[in-house]
């Protein structure tokens, strides 16, 4: 199997990338349902599983990034057979889980209020100690406290993206997959999948 994409499918890369966000998004799930049903507040279990949707989180911004890039760099199969609109939906589809993506790592990392141990082999400040925040937001917000200014964003990661946005993306996503699949019976679903470059 070829590392680019060819006229017909996706290549090793963009596979590799793209299911390790499906992976990567399912496990920060697991991660932090796990902390909320089965652990006691500030417990060692509930700070690992915290800690391990925090790195999992950043883990998914930095492969977000590789993945931009490299549908930058790579060429992008050709289409299968369809109508203009369904090609707009695709295409806008993609493009709005990129963005619920970045979204989420960013409304996740400045709504956080602790360090994150990466994995524990290192530490990544939190969003209040970093320069942006104490030498732009504090300075020229009136001084609002961290606890004001996390607010909208953790309620943006929680309540709006977490709990709707993301899955009604991922099931529209995973529904059209499946629809080229069985459906359309076209290659859709194997380009991304068994289909080689």
């Amino acid at each position: 199997m070829a590392l680019r994409n060819s006229q017909i499918a996706y290549g090793t890369v963009a596979k590799t990338l793209h299911w390790a966000t499906a992976l990567l998004f399912l496990l920060a799930y697991v991660a932090v349902y796990y902390r909320q049903w089965f652990t006691e507040r500030d417990t060692p279990e509930n700070i690992i599983a915290i800690q391990l949707h925090f790195s999992i989180g950043i883990s998914i911004g930095v492969i977000l990034i590789l993945r931009l890039l490299w549908v930058m760099y790579d060429r992008k199969p050709d289409p299968v057979p369809g109508s203009a609109f369904a090609h707009l939906a695709a295409k806008s589809g993609h493009w709005l889980l990129y963005l619920m993506i970045a979204v989420m790592v960013v409304t996740g990392y400045m709504g956080t209020g602790a360090n994150t141990q990466f994995f524990y082999l290192f530490e990544i400040p939190k969003f209040s100690d970093t320069w942006l925040y104490t030498n732009v937001i504090e300075e020229y917000w009136f001084g609002i406290t961290f606890k004001e200014f996390e607010k909208p964003f953790d309620f943006i990661h929680k309540d709006i993206g977490g709990a709707l946005l993301v899955w009604m993306l991922i099931l529209g996503h995973a529904l059209a997959a499946l629809y080229h699949h069985y459906v359309k019976k076209d290659n859709t679903l194997k380009r991304m999948t068994t289909l080689k470059s």
